[in-house]
């Protein structure tokens, strides 16, 4: 039996009308949303292929502002000023007895301007001493450690630069890497010899290769003789640190570089 009391049906026209309502709001949001974007745009980006991904940012809720200055993540790189803080290296004397330059000096200033150069593009450089204490599990992209050899005249063969990079490590191949880059871009920029054949145990069994996070990918260099590559050492400075840059570039962006020559170790 059915219920005497039972209200009546809405009125069935009152449901389209909201629907039309609803519709007519969401088209008046839409186009206010459009308007306020064409606004914003110029003729330029309102055709950029980019498009797509500024209406994503706008239409996504973010965390704070996006602007073209937002820092993005940078990469860190370790450069080691050979000698730096512990002793002089190689001394070079004149013919009265007098100092006239040493190693750690050289070093120090074609890593600085290594540092400078990587702080220009963009990474985060630490400039470290030779014994320095945050070399202690030290994390990066890369690590290069700058020396040069002695003052000393050895033979005219005695000129040119030599690389050797850590086997103790868990990535081979990219150690191995890291020492073509260094070596091909060395080269190219200086037009020094590569000095493979007096690489020695010191420079195999570098220090700072085993205190190291094993995941740092990372070398030594030998920028040249100090004797016959003096002028070049101290005159074209910035010669010297562009190359060992190069090297460290070709590394990080995964540039093409031919394998280096199997060194012929000296005792």
């Amino acid at each position: 039996m059915e219920s005497t009391n039972r209200q009546p049906a809405p009125h069935p026209a009152k449901r389209p009308r909201q629907r039309t309502v609803n519709a007519f709001m969401t088209t008046l949001g839409v186009a206010v949303l459009l308007a306020t974007l064409f606004t914003a745009w110029t003729p330029t980006s309102l055709f950029a292929s980019n498009l797509q991904e500024q209406l994503r940012l706008i239409l996504t809720p973010q965390a704070g502002p996006i602007t073209a200055s937002t820092p993005q993540p940078q990469l860190r790189l370790g450069i080691v000023a050979g000698h730096n803080g512990n002793d002089a290296g190689a001394v070079c004397y004149d013919g009265e007895g007098d100092v006239t330059l040493t190693e750690a000096d050289v070093n120090l200033e074609i890593a600085s301007l290594v540092q400078k150069r990587l702080v220009e593009l963009g990474f985060q450089v630490d400039l470290l001493n030779e014994f320095d204490t945050r070399l202690n599990g030290y994390r990066a992209v890369a690590l290069v450690s700058i020396h040069n050899d002695s003052c000393e005249y050895i033979n005219d063969q005695a000129t040119g630069f030599k690389v050797a990079s850590s086997m103790d490590t868990r990535d081979v191949n990219r150690a191995q890497r890291l020492t073509a880059c260094l070596v091909d871009r060395y080269e190219r920029t200086t037009s020094m010899t590569y000095h493979a054949g007096s690489i020695t145990a010191d420079m195999r069994e570098y220090h700072a290769f085993s205190e190291i996070d094993p995941d740092t990918i990372t070398a030594i260099i030998e920028t040249g003789f100090l004797n016959l590559d003096r002028e070049i050492l101290t005159k074209q400075t910035d010669r010297v640190a562009e190359g060992i840059v190069q090297g460290i570039l070709c590394f990080v962006n995964n540039e093409n570089v031919e394998p280096t020559p199997a060194p012929t170790f000296a005792p």
